[in-house]
């Protein structure tokens, strides 16, 4: 997830065109990424990405790590969670619409690689509030925004978290990992 420094995940009308997306942080995002085999969305992050990844596959002008990350997210398993969403097309993805922490919770028993949320705020608050999330990777970018999505509003329960790693990257975006306690 990026942040901004006073805590936004999304400007106040969803946009995220502050976001520092350079080569290394592409890189580092695709290293977490093959610590995954399923990617977890809400309607909202599932529509952008299925709308563009499946076009860089076969752009003339998409970089290699840009196609890395095309094949991965095309063929990763994919879970997006959303009571509106009547219907999913893109490979390898599956609907969840209700007994959403149940089935979480079913999905974390089985065996396999772990699961990450890409993108998805909202979702990601929902996950916060039922502890649902085991880690959390956050990339804290050199902005102030004074207004936006706070990811950790509405959180009443405290979570002890231990610092797993840091990482600086040369654009000035901190890389914060955690897990629970």
């Amino acid at each position: 997830m990026h942040v901004s420094l006073d805590g936004f995940v999304t400007g106040p009308h969803g946009e995220v065109d502050w976001i520092t997306i350079d080569e290394e942080i592409f890189r580092d995002a695709m290293d977490l990424a093959a610590t995954a085999d399923t990617a977890l969305y809400g309607r909202t992050s599932y529509q952008m990405m299925e709308n563009y990844w499946p076009t860089v596959l076969t752009h003339p002008a998409s970089t290699n790590l840009e196609l890395q990350h095309a094949l991965w997210v095309e063929n990763i398993n994919k879970i997006v969670f959303s009571t509106t969403l009547e219907k999913t097309e893109w490979n390898n993805t599956k609907l969840i619409k209700e007994n959403i922490p149940n089935e979480i919770r079913r999905l974390k028993s089985q065996d396999g690689k772990s699961m990450m949320i890409v993108g998805s705020p909202h979702l990601t608050r929902s996950f916060m509030q039922w502890g649902l999330i085991d880690g959390y990777r956050i990339n804290i970018n050199p902005v102030i925004l004074k207004k936006g999505f706070s990811l950790f509003k509405n959180i009443n329960d405290k979570t002890d978290l231990v610092l797993l790693k840091t990482k600086t990257f040369h654009s000035g975006v901190v890389g914060l990992y955690y897990e629970n306690r």
